[in-house]
C-alpha cells in the first residue's frame, strides 16, 4: 500500500470552503443545539487564531522548582532535580 498524504491533504482542503461555511451556519443557527455551536465556535477560532500554547511537563516542573526556592528561599534544588 503507498502513501499518498499530500494527495489526501490537497482533496481534504478543497472542501476547505464549505467547511467554514458549514461550521459559521452552525453558530449563527439559534436552533442550533448550543453544545454543537460552542464546538463548532471552537472549531473556527482554534483554525482561525491557533490553539493556546500548552506548557510541557518540564516547563512545569520548572516553574514549580522556581517557586519552591523562592519559598524557601535557600536556593536549594527541591526534589533533586535540575531546570
Amino acid at each position: 500500500m503507498t502513501k499518498r498524504p499530500a494527495d489526501i491533504r490537497s482533496l481534504a482542503r478543497a472542501f476547505t470552503d464549505i467547511s467554514i461555511e458549514t461550521l459559521g451556519g452552525y453558530v449563527t443557527q439559534p436552533a442550533t443545539d448550543p453544545e454543537i455551536r460552542i464546538r463548532a465556535i471552537g472549531m473556527l477560532l482554534d483554525r482561525g487564531w491557533g490553539k493556546p500554547e500548552q506548557a510541557t511537563t518540564n516547563e512545569i516542573k520548572g516553574e514549580l522548582n522556581i517557586i519552591m526556592r523562592k519559598v524557601f528561599d535557600d536556593g536549594s534544588d527541591v526534589g533533586g532535580e535540575g531546570t
